[in-house]
């Protein structure tokens, strides 16, 4: 038995959950009701497609990876009712608090359909087991990655969503320095310790073609490098490859296809991006024999380098734009955390790969190389 992904994916999943339900944490009060009066009240008298879907389909995974989590750690009796029941407690607590959020309004209507959502996914699951695919998917986890994959397919799985959100170079992740600096400069106003700040001569400089050539190359090569300290044979990291470009590609297009309108959706694939993408791709296929151990110190390497160039330019100049384009839509609960996954993904493959070598996994990476 291997440790399943689908718990630390949980863990994150409830995250999103509470993220979406309590957006923008701001302006918490008291109302003058009581928390869960929402129970009580009468059904709304307008509702759109779009509010049920989104009801129903958020709270599926979380029902899918409780019931897949308790199956694979040998606990899966009553699996499904409870899973359904702590979706129901999180989505309670959600729309109780969103009682004290003045842009919130909690909904009975929202918590059955949370209820319903959590319980579909959770049967999903369950019949997922029963037919065998769960049996398949474990015995394809072990043909295809190493014991403790956990860790990185977690963070393969979040790599695509981390490009949702448009950054100033493409498949840039991890650029915060700008951003780092005005918050602090922000909280330490009218304090002393503001003088402690260190103050650049020049403003940062947008990245030349060649050094966003260089980017694009090294933002697509770290997941694979990523996905060659856990992947097993040079077929199946070859085949790996090929998914990890076609989803950088389609989502980064979706991503601007979002932000900008469909007409932009490849005004990102520009001719540095395309030189930066097979270069890349070059590399890694030259690559796929490399030992893991070795792929491990080249993500670290390829990481450094990434973030100290990505973090010398500034924040992109459509900033402004793409926010108010998804503030203004559907995508406001989720505009946040699309920034945060992108902000923080590198640094997370970062401790990701030296506490597995730091831990002792290199002489695991030795023995499989």
């Amino acid at each position: 038995m291997h440790k399943t992904s689908a718990s630390p994916l949980a863990v994150i999943y409830v995250g999103l959950v509470i993220y979406a339900s309590l957006y923008p944490f701001s302006d918490w009060r008291y109302q003058g009701i009581v928390p869960w009066g929402f129970l009580t009240s009468p059904l709304p008298k307008y509702w759109t497609g779009f509010d049920v879907a989104i009801n129903v389909l958020g709270y599926m995974p979380l029902g899918f990876l409780l019931v897949l989590s308790a199956q694979r750690s040998g606990r899966a009796r009553h699996a499904v009712v409870l899973a359904t029941l702590a979706a129901g407690c999180l989505s309670f607590l959600m729309e109780s608090l969103q009682s004290c959020l003045p842009v919130r309004v909690p909904s009975n209507v929202d918590l059955a359909l949370n209820v319903s959502g959590a319980f579909l996914g959770a049967i999903l699951a369950w019949v997922m087991e029963r037919v065998g695919l769960i049996g398949r998917w474990v015995r394809f986890r072990g043909r295809w990655f190493v014991p403790d994959a956990r860790g990185g397919l977690v963070l393969l799985a979040l790599w695509p969503l981390a490009l949702l959100f448009p950054a100033a170079v493409p498949f840039g992740l991890g650029q915060v320095l700008e951003r780092l600096e005005a918050a602090l400069a922000d909280a330490l106003q009218d304090t002393p310790f503001l003088d402690w700040l260190p103050l650049r001569d020049i403003e940062l400089q947008p990245l030349v073609p060649g050094a966003e050539l260089l980017c694009v190359m090294l933002g697509v090569m770290i997941p694979c490098l990523l996905g060659y300290c856990i992947i097993r044979s040079v077929s199946q990291r070859a085949l790996f490859v090929l998914l990890v470009f076609a989803a950088g590609v389609a989502v980064s297009a979706l991503s601007a296809a979002l932000s900008y309108g469909p007409d932009h959706a490849w005004a990102w694939f520009g001719l540095p991006v395309q030189v930066g993408m097979l270069a890349a791709l070059v590399l890694v296929l030259l690559l796929l024999w490399l030992p893991p151990r070795a792929g491990a110190a080249l993500v670290l390497l390829a990481l450094g380098v990434y973030l100290s160039l990505l973090n010398q330019a500034p924040a992109s100049p459509y900033f402004a734009q793409t926010l108010s384009t998804w503030e203004q839509g559907r995508f406001i609960r989720f505009n946040g955390l699309a920034q945060w996954l992108g902000w923080l993904w590198p640094y997370a493959a970062l401790v990701y790969v030296v506490t597995r070598v730091a831990g002792g996994d290199s002489k695991k990476l030795e023995s499989l190389s």
